[in-house]
């Protein structure tokens, strides 16, 4: 699937440029241009990729300081030198726009859901959101963030991608660390999907394209995607548990979000050297996956890779139903009333100390 990246604010800009380059490193072809928007120029010169900086006049390059709805005025100000911008990258070979960002963030979190309706406006494909929840030890000014900016872009963008930041990387890691980890665990896995339907050696006995994708995305709302892998045998026919547990560990422990397993539409990939791949095994893991998720048909096929593993590969549409993104949106609510209490007078401590004032 061909798509043009813009990532928004710090976190989106650095995933953005993983994923470019785990696309180029891949030979996929599916990122067909890669730009990233900050208010804060800092963050913007340690990236490769085209960068653009907006809101010069009102933060000086300095960042919005955490403030979403100041970065969603920013981007509304500056939508139109943001889509100037983008002027050549978008063209008749893009089937989708993909923003990228943090929604934790001031920039990411207020610019993002912005950006999707302006885009919106003006392109007739899908524009969709790879949004990332802050993990549970973030600070609350970042939980109240996402917990509005994931209600706004949810009905902004034609479909919104989830990534919480307490999925993919190991709870030993330094916060540091762990922000590697998911970057690079998210060009990995959004490259696969994005890759799908690419022209790649080997051919598919069941080809997955674009379209899959795009339909499994069309309900809207919130999507997760899980991925797993295993080792493959050199014949086929020992790959069909395989295949089947490489699923299961995809849906139930591989996901982007946690415990969303209930959906409404699905797509499963598995991937590897196609001489290995049981069509056997693919079947029942659909099968499967049908009954674990309610939905009623799950699209898949086969996406050919020079591996020795296989690697199953789980798009889930409509999740917003799930216990994860309750969980995450009561931690926002509480958040975000934690933050709009009045803050103590620290004066208040020294009334009745009994000592003259200095001035």
């Amino acid at each position: 699937m061909k798509v043009v990246l813009i990532g928004v604010g710090q976190a989106g800009g650095k995933i953005t440029q993983a994923l470019a380059a785990y696309d180029y490193e891949m030979g996929f072809d599916a990122i067909q241009g890669a730009l990233a928007v900050n208010t804060a120029e800092a963050d913007l010169q340690a990236l490769d990729i085209d960068t653009q900086l907006i809101g010069r006049d009102r933060v000086k390059g300095h960042g919005v300081g955490g403030d979403n709805e100041l970065g969603a005025e920013i981007m509304r100000e500056a939508s139109t030198e943001v889509i100037d911008e983008l002027d050549g990258r978008i063209t008749s070979r893009a089937e989708g726009i993909v923003i990228v960002a943090g929604l934790g963030g001031g920039t990411g979190s207020g610019g993002a859901p912005m950006l999707a309706r302006e885009l919106k406006r003006i392109y007739d494909i899908p524009v969709y959101v790879l949004g990332v929840l802050p993990g549970r030890n973030e600070g609350s000014i970042y939980q109240a963030n996402a917990g509005r900016s994931l209600k706004t872009v949810a009905r902004e963008a034609d479909a919104t991608v989830l990534i919480d930041n307490d999925a993919w990387h190991d709870n030993e890691e330094s916060l540091e660390a762990s922000f590697e980890t998911i970057n690079r665990n998210i060009a990995q896995r959004v490259g696969l999907l994005l890759a799908a339907g690419e022209v790649v050696d080997g051919v598919a006995e069941s080809v997955v394209d674009s379209s899959e994708v795009i339909n499994t995305l069309r309900p809207g709302g919130i999507a997760s995607i899980g991925y797993a892998s295993a080792a493959a045998a050199e014949d086929s026919a020992d790959n069909v548990n395989n295949i089947v547990t490489a699923t299961r560990n995809a849906l139930l422990s591989g996901t982007s979000l946690p415990n969303a397993v209930e959906a409404d539409t699905a797509l499963l990939v598995i991937g590897g050297d196609p001489d290995r791949i049981a069509r056997k095994g693919v079947e029942r893991a659909r099968r499967w996956l049908e009954d674990e998720t309610g939905c009623l048909e799950v699209r898949g096929g086969d996406f050919p890779l020079d591996s020795e593993r296989l690697a199953a590969l789980v798009l889930l549409g409509g999740v917003e139903r799930s216990s994860r993104i309750d969980e995450f949106l009561d931690r926002a609510r509480e958040a975000h009333e934690r933050a709009s209490e009045p803050t103590p007078d620290p004066n208040d401590a020294f009334e009745n100390d009994q000592l003259e004032d200095l001035f």
